[in-house]
């Protein structure tokens, strides 16, 4: 039986834990912020807030204390919101062991530093006085979907061989399947910045706009995804698979898509704060990466015309017919 803790019980975290605990070959612990999920998992077997209808296995455990969900686990998955992993990982740190596994699968950026979630464990634990043993898990993934069992691939990256076998072990089943991929760079990056494209996609369809336009954002946004990525190391390739334009068509087009529906309702004329509040404590992570991603490509030098107006939509409240304006005057150019 392999040990492995959860750490973050949102609708992602929780199918996760469906995932790993139907194998019968874990003992999963899952660790709840709040103590109504908690509540609700313990009574119930089903996080009635995040993920309601889906029934959690007998293997998987919840918690609310962060020492007790992590004491002896050989692997601990993070799926907290970007903004809360260096705070829950400088809490934990006391706790963990050099030997552990960890596996991120949060999508985002840290607005302060610009760093994707691998390296701000990484930064975390050199406090510890050791290298983790670290790799991030993306893909196409909606947790409904994943929670109810309908086939799903993700690629598990990292620069350690070993650890990305040892995660693919971990997931692999007939209902989930998992790649290898050593570009942590692309995978991480490719995740993260489809999320701000999403939201594009969704003011496209919150306008009244057509399958022209949501089809030639799309194709723009990967190419600026695309642009930064290669900028950033990781490799073009990667950014044609799962982890790339696999996850952007899902989150730009599905109706399950947190980002996408966040900007629809941007489209329609709602404010951010009123849509955040409506959301009930769910994570639209794209909507906290933008500052992020901008900082990003201009400390690389690269240009993002998309993500810039998304920003300055999200940020400054600017009108989205104006950033579309802006963006369709723009001096004409090859498109390579």
């Amino acid at each position: 039986m392999s040990r492995i803790a959860i750490i973050g019980a949102g609708a992602w975290g929780t199918a996760l834990a469906i995932v790993l605990g139907r194998k019968g070959t874990h003992t999963v612990r899952l660790w709840a912020h709040e103590r109504e999920v908690y509540e609700s998992i313990t009574k119930e077997r089903i996080n009635q807030h995040f993920l309601p209808g889906f029934t959690l296995p007998e293997s998987v455990e919840p918690a609310t204390d962060l020492t007790p969900a992590i004491e002896g686990a050989e692997m601990i998955v993070s799926v907290m919101p970007s903004q809360h992993c260096r705070e829950l990982f400088e809490r934990m740190a006391p706790s963990l062991r050099p030997e552990t596994l960890f596996v991120s699968c949060t999508k985002g950026l840290e607005d302060r530093t610009l760093l994707r979630m691998t390296e701000v464990i990484a930064d975390v634990l050199r406090s510890r006085k050791f290298s983790p043993h670290v790799g991030a898990l993306s893909g196409p993934t909606f947790a409904k979907e994943v929670a109810r069992g309908d086939p799903t691939a993700v690629t598990m990256a990292s620069t350690d061989a070993e650890l990305a076998r040892a995660v693919q072990q971990a997931f692999n089943d007939s209902r989930f399947r998992v790649y290898t991929n050593d570009d942590v760079t692309g995978v991480e990056l490719g995740g993260a910045l489809k999320n701000i494209i999403a939201i594009a996609a969704g003011v496209c369809d919150g306008l009244g706009l057509g399958h022209n336009s949501r089809a030639a954002l799309i194709t723009r946004g990967l190419a600026e995804v695309v642009r930064l990525v290669v900028a950033c190391g990781g490799r073009l390739e990667t950014m044609a698979g799962l982890a790339g334009l696999g996850d952007l068509v899902l989150t730009c087009t599905g109706d399950l898509s947190r980002n996408r529906s966040v900007g629809v309702e941007l489209g329609k004329g709602r404010k951010l704060p009123d849509i955040i509040a409506s959301m009930h404590g769910a994570v639209a992570e794209g909507v906290f990466t933008t500052k992020a991603a901008v900082g990003l490509a201009r400390k690389r030098g690269v240009e993002m015309p998309i993500t810039e107006q998304m920003c300055a939509i999200l940020e400054d409240g600017k009108s989205p017919q104006q950033a579309i304006e802006e963006l369709m005057t723009r001096a004409a150019k090859s498109e390579s």
